[in-house]
């Protein structure tokens, strides 16, 4: 047992199914404090946050992460209970192993030996942790960088410890993710009788055309960094649940995860068009998840890729593939951000686990990166 695998199954062993952190941020406090840190304890309804920051002035390097878990499902399905954390054949089981209490350990462990051996560094070194991330984000990150906001402290540099990695630790960096926009709507008819069509107008059948035009649109063609944006229709509901009575209304439910060749304006006033060309009466409510963001090139992913290389020896892919993170409430204040973590193969499922070697490595990488920025 490393000291970073010891941490990883302490906080790992806490039951913080979101929004409950579970004293993970205190224990994590705790030991942050020991080596220098000035913690902050900051909850906002429902959801606990920790800001830490070392040193006084210069740039901040800040680790980003959670301490809360998606739910396990039925606990009777896996291999071992999943807040009894379990090595087996050489993978460490538990609910956030992966994703992410395992990053969470790795950083912690890199910061003290980090400061050990430079205890004079230069810039300033942070954390900022919630226990929402897994929930409606609502509470967490995004409140924390708004009071940050308002008191003026600038995030420079920011590492987020989501699991990118595909099939060995360090093999892919997010440097980016797509913005995610979602769309409620309803559509509406005029119920009726099957039998006497014309006096009824049917929502399901007026939407089609459109529906068929939204998802053949083209709507960019990406660019070196992201894909074309996409647009997928999540749910679709209407009826009574009779053979025999047309619908009053057609709800659906669709989303883009989009580049950053568009933006959330332009993607709503070309999707209403389509609507209005259709001579659709409709009412929409549009949701913004996350704006894209991109931290092509720069010291911060210079930092990453060369650590990774030194302490994994591989080179690693850059990519903005995947869902959204709370690097998107980061980056809009100006930092760089990257996303380094462990594969993410288990994530969210029964068994979720991580190599335990991997997290050591994982340590190494976060303590090399802080070297080539601060030391």
């Amino acid at each position: 047992m490393t000291p970073t695998l010891e941490l990883a199954c302490d906080l790992i062993s806490r039951r913080s199914v979101t929004p409950e952190d579970a004293g993970c941020q205190q224990l994590m406090a705790e030991r942050l404090e020991a080596i220098g840190f000035k913690c902050e304890h900051l909850r906002f309804d429902d959801t606990d946050n920790l800001w830490a920051v070392r040193g006084d002035s210069g740039p901040i390097f800040c680790f980003a992460g959670h301490t809360d878990v998606v739910p396990t499902g039925p606990e009777a399905n896996w291999q071992t209970p999943p807040f009894d954390p379990t090595f087996v054949d050489g993978m460490l089981h538990g609910r956030g192993a992966a994703d992410m209490k395992g990053s969470l350990a790795s950083m912690i462990i890199a910061c003290e030996e980090f400061v050990a051996k430079h205890p004079d560094h230069t810039g300033r070194i942070a954390f900022l942790i919630t226990s929402d991330e897994e929930g409606p984000a609502t509470n967490g990150t995004v409140k924390v960088v708004e009071r940050l906001e308002e008191r003026n402290e600038k995030i420079t540099w920011c590492l987020v410890g989501e699991p990118s990695s595909t099939t060995e630790t360090g093999d892919t960096i997010k440097n980016g993710r797509r913005g995610s926009l979602g769309c409620w709507l309803t559509v509406k008819g005029v119920q009726g009788h099957v039998a006497y069509p014309h006096l009824a107008k049917n929502p399901i059948h007026s939407f089609a055309p459109a529906l068929a035009e939204l998802a053949a649109e083209h709507w960019d063609h990406g660019n070196d960094f992201f894909p074309a944006t996409s647009f997928q229709v999540s749910n679709i509901n209407s009826g009574t649940g009779a053979t025999n009575v047309i619908p009053g209304e057609v709800h659906v439910i669709f989303n883009f995860r989009f580049s950053t060749e568009l933006t959330e304006e332009i993607l709503r006033q070309r999707t209403e068009a389509i609507l209005d060309k259709h001579n659709l009466d409709y009412d929409i409510d549009w949701r913004l998840s996350g704006q894209p963001f991109l931290t092509a090139e720069g010291p911060l992913v210079d930092a990453a890729v060369a650590a990774i290389k030194t302490e994994a020896g591989i080179d690693t892919e850059l990519s903005t593939a995947g869902g959204t993170s709370d690097g998107r409430f980061i980056a809009p204040t100006g930092a760089q951000v990257v996303e380094l973590g462990p594969v993410n193969a288990t994530i969210h499922k029964v068994d979720e686990c991580v190599r335990a070697e991997d997290l050591n490595i994982l340590s190494r990488i976060y303590e090399k990166i802080l070297v080539n920025l601060l030391a």
